[in-house]
């Protein structure tokens, strides 16, 4: 349902415009996981890959493509990134190919869990509720500071006998005895238990933890039920929240939630119970309280009628999200290209003029530079002068041992935090 929430606020947005030539960015509402659900059992790869490859190449024919070749489009799915990333054509391979289509790289997608690919953006799953007014959602965030919770932790789920060494087995193997601490619901059982929202709601409203540990991906919608709930998520990998959802979701994880390492849980190193017990009462009020705040920002409103003076939602982040990053990939190379080297704030250092803006006539080079005052060029040539150490590669055999770190400690630097964020172990 993700791609019709979307489809249905965009065509209510406050900021739409028909002349693709002032457009900030470009929404195509192309329904792409509910397309590849159609064709994933069943059908050959052709099938499954037709409907992606009919759209690239409508899209590339209209004249909205050649401004920027894509760069400024985005679409929603609600399916995984990896579904879309199918390497070879093979039948029995799952998936499309449709990001791995040269043009669709260019694109942006909003998909319920991303991946390692920079123009994949994961936003919230969808839940059950969908406030149409701000009153709704204090009504519902006030009750979770004070709602009693019996159950120290908690999981709802199925476990995954398919899978070896499966994190959910040992899940399920400690909450089973973790006499009467946890309660299970357990995903196998007749009856769909878990598809009921309202049982859910019941179990997580009753919890302190939820446990959030990875499925058939790594991330879950039981993650957003649980903090809708008030209920402080418990994760095992990075990748089921830390490193997806950076336009939702505080850097600092350990405001508002606890993560416990798969590998340490299956070698027998740390009890979920001895863990949890360990985090202190205020502890508990703090992480909760980050959780109660968060709500607004992981739940897709109805706007028909409001929330106008609430937080802005998943879906406003969402837009805020993709025009910043299309308005960084909009002519500003260095902005985009550097980001180990360069600050953040360009305008500490440069000068944007916007290519188009110079095209259409509506700024001339000098008349922009002579508004910048002496004192801001004394301060950007400061910060270009600091900026010397990290962009040159010395040669470390004769100093520069006391100097900031060169270019080339920047790059391994850069790369450990990325193998470590990748790394599904480390943390």
């Amino acid at each position: 349902m993700l791609e019709v929430i979307f489809h249905d606020r965009m065509k209510k947005y406050k900021c739409l415009t028909n002349d693709s030539l002032v457009a900030s960015a470009i929404f195509v509402p192309y329904y792409a996981g509910l397309d590849l659900r159609r064709y994933l059992w069943g059908f050959n790869t052709s099938m499954r890959d037709s409907s992606g490859f009919d759209l690239i190449n409508w899209l590339k024919q209209k004249p909205q493509w050649k401004t920027m070749w894509g760069k400024d489009h985005f679409l929603v799915s609600s399916r995984i990134a990896r579904d879309f990333r199918r390497k070879s054509d093979r039948k029995s391979d799952w998936g499309s190919n449709f990001r791995f289509l040269p043009e669709s790289k260019n694109l942006s997608m909003l998909t319920i869990e991303s991946g390692p690919w920079e123009n994949d953006i994961a936003v919230p799953y969808p839940t059950s509720f969908h406030p149409s007014s701000d009153y709704q959602v204090l009504q519902w965030q006030n009750p979770m500071r004070t709602q009693n919770r019996p159950y120290l932790f908690s999981f709802a789920g199925a476990s995954r006998t398919r899978q070896k060494n499966s994190t959910r087995k040992e899940i399920i193997r400690h909450c089973q005895s973790s006499n009467k601490l946890c309660k299970l619901l357990d995903c196998n059982s007749v009856g769909h238990e878990c598809d009921d929202p309202l049982k859910l709601m019941n179990l997580f409203r009753s919890s302190i933890f939820c446990l959030q540990p990875p499925g058939d991906s790594l991330t879950r919608r039981s993650t957003f039920d649980s903090i809708l709930a008030g209920c402080i998520p418990v994760f095992f990998h990075p990748g089921s929240a830390y490193t997806q959802y950076l336009w939702y979701l505080p850097k600092n994880y350990s405001n508002y939630s606890v993560f416990i390492s798969a590998n340490d849980l299956k070698l027998g190193k740390v009890r979920i119970e001895e863990k949890l017990v360990t985090v202190s009462k205020d502890e508990v009020a703090s992480m909760r309280e980050e959780v109660i705040r968060l709500i607004p920002r992981i739940i897709y409103g109805d706007r028909r009628s409001g929330l106008e003076s609430v937080e802005d939602d998943a879906f406003d982040l969402a837009i805020e999200g993709v025009l910043k990053r299309v308005d960084r990939l909009r002519g500003r190379s260095a902005y985009t290209q550097y980001l180990w080297y360069l600050p953040k704030n360009y305008s500490n250092y440069s000068v944007f003029i916007s290519a188009n803006d110079l095209k259409l006539g509506k700024v001339r080079i000098e008349e922009k530079l002579v508004t910048v005052s002496k004192d801001e060029v004394a301060s950007m040539r400061e910060e270009v002068i600091r900026l010397i150490p990290r962009i040159i590669y010395g040669d470390r055999r004769s100093g520069l041992e006391s100097v900031e770190d060169d270019a080339f400690d920047l790059a391994i630097e850069g790369v450990l935090k990325r193998v470590d964020r990748l790394r599904g172990s480390d943390l």
